[in-house]
């Protein structure tokens, strides 16, 4: 395996730790999966919760990658625009870090809506910033010898990436996530999740710097 092998093999993996990362954590809603199968029809409310919860996610992604497919058109700007990027999320670290309150509007998205609260979250969270580098790297990755091909033609190319990634990364989450609830759910009921349920804002803002970090030094 050569060197550009190895790096888009490394930032794939990345893409798919990151969703396992967002699953595992609570604040990404798996516990409304298992709330959903305590107060319904067990394992089948639990399993179609899952559904909304990924496609808000998945939605959250896209809506933070696509815009950024149409910048990477512009070859010549590619260096800057992933520094630009890496200097947001870091920026955006930083926010989180010191700001430790969930915002407000989150608590007035009833967990009915599960498709629009987890849309929310992961933008409030910064979820899609944390991946918006690892993209970066692999469209820098694929467009090493593209030259100066036409822009809508990266452009498709980009939006496909950019598709994958934030399919990958969503199934990812699902899978994780849904094997906590179900874990919940069956064997370690909500006491499980009042006892362990770990405040991870500290983790997630540092995680944020050291993604922004990386690609800064990498750009």
């Amino acid at each position: 395996m050569d060197t550009a092998q190895g790096t888009t093999a490394g930032l794939w993996l990345a893409v798919v730790a990151s969703g396992l990362y967002h699953g595992v954590n609570p604040g990404m809603g798996w516990p409304l999966a298992v709330s959903a199968g305590l107060m319904g029809r067990g394992r089948r409310d639990l399993v179609a919760a899952l559904a909304p919860l990924a496609a808000g996610h998945l939605l959250a992604m896209l809506a933070i990658l696509l815009p950024f497919t149409v910048m990477l058109s512009l070859i010549d700007w590619q260096r800057e625009i992933r520094i630009g990027a890496a200097l947001l999320v870091i920026a955006f670290g930083v926010f989180r870090l010191l700001s430790r309150r969930h915002p407000r509007a989150l608590a007035r998205i009833p967990p009915t809506r599960l498709a629009l609260w987890s849309f929310a979250v992961a933008l409030a969270h910064g979820a899609a910033l944390m991946l918006l580098p690892i993209y970066l790297g692999l469209c820098a990755a694929d467009d090493l010898d593209a030259g100066h091909r036409a822009s809508a033609t990266l452009i498709a190319g980009n939006a496909g990436t950019a598709v994958l990634v934030a399919l990958a990364h969503t199934a990812a989450m699902v899978v994780a996530g849904g094997a906590m609830a179900l874990a919940a759910h069956a064997w370690l009921g909500l006491g499980f999740i009042a006892r362990s349920w770990v405040d991870l804002d500290l983790v997630w803002a540092t995680s944020l710097i050291l993604v922004g970090a990386v690609t800064l030094a990498t750009a």
